[in-house]
């Protein structure tokens, strides 16, 4: 069972991705997470802290996942393609995470902290990429695309008919030599 804090954090990405900044006073998510306000307030004195602690999930989230991207299996460009495209789904919930930040990214006095928290995210996928790629330039084409697909995931929009992630990938391949072990 996920801990007070966790729930609350839950209950804030959840109220931010489906019903907006507006809706996630304190009392919101306190209902949400099912504590009392006063629980909530213990983990997070302000809103201010409780966007704090939503950036930290997300850094944290992020280098967790930028592992998971340097020790695929099939490597750090098949995994980051696959798990950015829709359906895909990313270990530890960074997209979730991710998309209730984006919510939040200009609609509050964080701005600057969102905005590099997201780009400390951007950069951990990027290193993880570019040990694999031997050209910067490819992994950064290979985050691009990723990108596109990941921004699909969180419009809900659909890959296009008859196209998928590993035809996708099988392209790429062709295209994004390895380094050699």
């Amino acid at each position: 069972m996920a801990s007070a804090r966790e729930r609350v954090l839950d209950a804030y990405e959840t109220l931010l991705i489906e019903h907006g900044p507006a809706s996630a006073t304190l009392d919101a998510v306190a209902s949400a997470a099912e504590v009392s306000k006063g629980g909530l307030l213990y983990h997070f004195a302000s809103k201010d802290a409780l966007v704090t602690g939503l950036l930290d999930r997300l850094r944290t989230r992020s280098a967790a996942d930028a592992n998971a991207i340097r020790t695929a299996p099939d490597g750090a460009v098949a995994y980051y393609v696959r798990t950015s495209a829709p359906g895909g789904g990313v270990p530890g919930g960074v997209t979730r995470t991710y998309l209730a930040v984006l919510r939040i990214a200009d609609g509050t006095d964080a701005g600057r902290a969102i905005r590099d928290a997201l780009a400390v995210v951007d950069a951990d996928a990027y290193a993880a990429l570019r040990e694999e790629l031997v050209d910067p330039v490819l992994a950064w084409l290979a985050q691009l695309v990723a990108d596109g697909l990941y921004l699909r995931t969180l419009t809900g929009t659909p890959l296009p008919p008859g196209l998928g992630v590993e035809k996708l990938l099988a392209q790429m391949r062709r295209y994004l030599p390895v380094e050699a072990d």
